[in-house]
């Protein structure tokens, strides 16, 4: 008699019961992701959408974008800043004028979040392609020098 099959389910039945057993009685929930929830170790109070404007002056930050051709396969995006540093130890810390990382965007999409200047571009889309890039603060807002954000964009034909 081949007994497999049914050790496996019988397995997976006590495995899984146990499981959610252990995470419910440590408060894990299937509820998904939320960012009201980190206090004061994670980013609580922060709002992705919420701009930083910074006040016009001699060192506000600067950005302005570039891509190339690599030689080997896909782009290369230089993220070129003045009065900005990269800052991947504060990041989800509190706002510290002239530092923060940058949000690159792929045709709309956040590609994702960057602590230096140059990022690797490969597996575009075909056709037009729209390479957006954000500064944002550490607290991950947007930064803006007065109403104008620090948003650079370039198109390339790929």
């Amino acid at each position: 008699m081949n007994t497999g099959l049914p050790l496996l389910v019988i397995g997976l039945l006590f495995g899984g019961g146990i499981g959610f057993t252990i995470a419910a009685a440590n408060g894990i929930t299937l509820d998904g992701h939320d960012h009201g929830s980190h206090g004061a170790a994670g980013h609580g109070d922060m709002d992705h959408d919420t701009i930083l404007a910074l006040p016009a002056s001699d060192t506000a930050p600067t950005l302005a974008i570039a891509v190339s051709e690599d030689p080997v396969a896909g782009y290369n995006l230089h993220i070129m800043t003045e009065n900005f540093s990269f800052s991947p130890q504060n990041a989800g810390l509190e706002h510290a004028p002239g530092e923060g990382h940058a949000h690159v965007y792929i045709n709309g999409v956040k590609l994702g979040r960057f602590y230096g200047p140059w990022v690797h571009l490969d597996h575009l889309p075909e056709g037009e392609v729209i390479v957006d890039v954000t500064l944002n603060a550490n607290d991950h807002r947007a930064l803006a020098v007065g109403d104008t954000p620090l948003r650079a964009s370039v198109t390339i034909e790929n």
